[in-house]
């Protein structure tokens, strides 16, 4: 294995192999107190564990974050594995091996297995409970602008099918405590109000909401919850029997590194029966969460692919995952703040953000700033510019360097001082 030293060594050289002469200038010049790595030996075997594609540094790892090497090969074992057993597999150990992968889950996350189903993802989740609910014309639903789009549309198409009446907040980028944003959800509600949607995380800024206390002031006035804990799981510690809530859907595609495919949708179990799945499911009783799960044939090779995940997650723990990945927000936003012209979109109190934040520069349209840093820096990013949030989202993940932070640092400035 390499040794820290000579590891980054070269690592600072092959960073400034795709870019351009004036990018590697910038390299050149970062200071060296800036460039002192907190990258111990354990940091150094994890990142040697990604294979990282040398053309950009990929600071938008939040859309869908790689699968480590050692999953990803355990997963094309199971998917060869399956494609030799075939309709054998399926008609004997499918079902067994799934509820075994939902049991995991579930101790994972905190909640009882019966809970609990595999899905494809947030959307699939959360479009469950939505579609699900009974629905009266007149009913209201609350949410906010800086909810996921898909969430929001899904919201609309019940609007018109049943004319229910959707009330949307707004979340400050910065706010001054817990009590401001739970009152802005509080003075939403109204006798006719069903269901109140909430970000845990924040996807477009990375700001993260005090779940607990809004479900318990919205239980207060008869309101059930739904969470949106896409960008959550395994990236920040939480256990969803703490939160209080009624409705939680996940992404494991993100931040728990399984393919593209898998989430999660907890529902408490007293709120099982009065849900309508989507498709035809009279199999298991009312009360069953499996009735909500009847999607057809899908591919069960990702179902056993979580568990490989989640044994990566736990080489790494969960606990020290979340530092590693605020470690690294902190470490650039706080070297941003005070260069003219740039802004941050997200919160600096630890509690309100982990791994995700945004930012923009006075005078620089998103896509102008996110193509810029691609074009000329060599850096990938994803622009927002909706919902009065105006800047670039920049995801780490635990195999990014400070050295590859402090590049972006370079570049904002440079770019900022063009402007």
């Amino acid at each position: 294995m390499l040794n820290k030293r000579t590891f980054l060594k070269s690592l600072l050289l092959f960073s400034a192999i795709p870019f351009t002469s004036k990018a590697k200038n910038i390299l050149d010049e970062i200071p060296e107190e800036l460039i002192k790595e907190k990258f111990d030996d354990f940091w150094l075997e994890i990142r040697n564990d990604y294979k990282l594609k040398p053309d950009y540094i990929n600071l938008e790892n939040g859309y869908f974050s790689m699968m480590a090497q050692p999953v990803l090969e355990k997963y094309l074992a199971d998917v060869r594995m399956i494609n030799t057993e075939a309709s054998y597999y399926m008609r004997t150990v499918q079902f067994d091996n799934k509820q075994k992968v939902n049991d995991r889950l579930a101790e994972l996350l905190g909640c009882a297995s019966d809970e609990l189903i595999i899905t494809r993802n947030t959307t699939e989740s959360l479009d469950t409970v939505i579609s699900g609910i009974d629905w009266k014309a007149g009913d209201e639903a609350v949410m906010a602008e800086q909810d996921y789009g898909s969430m929001l549309d899904m919201f609309k198409q019940q609007s018109k099918r049943y004319g229910i009446v959707n009330k949307i907040i707004s979340i400050p980028l910065h706010p001054k405590s817990d009590e401001e944003i739970v009152e802005l959800y509080s003075n939403a509600i109204s006798p006719k109000t069903k269901l109140l949607m909430v970000c845990h995380m924040i996807n477009i800024t990375g700001q993260i909401l005090p779940i607990k206390k809004i479900c318990e002031m919205a239980h207060k006035k008869g309101v059930e919850v739904m969470v949106d804990g896409a960008h959550a799981v395994a990236h920040f510690d939480f256990k969803i029997s703490d939160l209080g809530c009624d409705y939680y859907g996940s992404s494991l595609h993100k931040w728990l590194g399984t393919p593209m495919g898998a989430g999660i949708l907890y529902i408490r179990k007293e709120k099982i029966r009065a849900l309508w799945p989507i498709y035809g499911e009279y199999s298991f009783a009312e009360t069953d969460v499996k009735k909500l799960n009847h999607t057809g044939t899908n591919p069960v090779s990702i179902d056993i692919a979580i568990h490989h995940a989640i044994d990566y997650h736990q080489k790494i723990g969960g606990k020290r995952k979340e530092e590693r990945l605020r470690y690294l927000q902190t470490f650039w936003t706080s070297k941003v703040t005070d260069i003219k012209k740039v802004y941050l979109n997200t919160p600096d109190n630890p509690a309100r953000h982990c791994g995700i934040a945004n930012v923009g520069i006075e005078g620089i349209k998103p896509a102008d700033l996110a193509k810029i840093l691609l074009d000329k820096y060599k850096i990938w990013t994803v622009a927002i510019d909706s919902a009065s949030v105006h800047g670039v989202r920049i995801t780490p993940h635990v195999y990014t360097t400070t050295n590859e932070l402090t590049f972006f640092i370079k570049a904002l400035k440079e770019i900022a001082d063009s402007v």
